[in-house]
């Protein structure tokens, strides 16, 4: 299959897939934690997916490209350390933060190899 956007990205897929879920999860939290929590962790986990379509428009600018991909990467991580919030609070059991962050772990370590080996996606100079 050609890739025709970055929504044709398995790693954009399941970082999308991730945030939707966060998105249905988050509903169920304490309503004291609407400004906290609740809108760190929507914030964190569709800006994987706001970043690598920022990144996908970069790619004749391999140095932008990176960069970008770094900052999903970043933003990454800082949803699996919202779900770690999420468990020690009891809005989540262990079970499902364990779940969650693998697929945390799994999309950092696509965003890892792009990282380091952006070529294959890369728009060559005319």
């Amino acid at each position: 299959m050609k890739i025709e956007s970055a929504k044709d990205l398995r790693v954009y897929q399941k970082a999308y897939a991730l945030a939707m879920e966060l998105f249905e999860l988050s509903k169920e939290f304490h309503c004291e934690e609407r400004f906290a929590l609740t809108d760190q962790i929507r914030r964190s986990s569709r800006s994987v997916c706001a970043n690598l379509r920022e990144a996908w428009a970069k790619r004749r600018y391999p140095a932008h490209f990176v960069s970008k991909l770094t900052d999903c990467d970043g933003e990454n991580s800082e949803t699996d350390t919202w779900l770690d919030f999420a468990r020690d609070c009891n809005y989540i059991t262990d079970k499902h933060h364990k779940e969650l962050t693998s697929i945390c772990l799994e999309v950092g370590k696509m965003l890892g190899s792009m990282i380091n080996n952006p070529k294959p996606f890369l728009i060559s100079a005319p």
